[in-house]
């Protein structure tokens, strides 16, 4: 599975984890959201240093490859070149 995909699942579950216990302990929504919105994100800063650092060696090789084929702009030149 791609990191994104793993962390952003994994941030999510924790917001909404502390999002529904806030909400059972009878905070106001717009309270519960904000404390679980920095919760979760303390949480995982903290805990998952890992896929967070999996994020970013991903970010880093997909913006670190180049952007097209460089055989492809020789092969559109000679076939031009070629055609009647």
């Amino acid at each position: 599975m791609s990191p994104w995909i793993l962390y952003s699942l994994v941030r999510l579950g924790l917001f909404a984890a502390t999002f529904a216990v806030l909400l059972v302990l009878d905070f106001d929504w717009w309270w519960a959201a904000i404390v679980a919105s920095i919760i979760a994100l303390t949480i995982s800063y903290i805990f998952f240093a890992r896929l967070r650092d999996a994020v970013a060696a991903d970010l880093h090789a997909r913006r670190t490859r180049p952007a097209g084929d460089p055989d492809a702009a020789a092969e559109d030149v000679g076939g031009d070149a070629t055609r009647p």
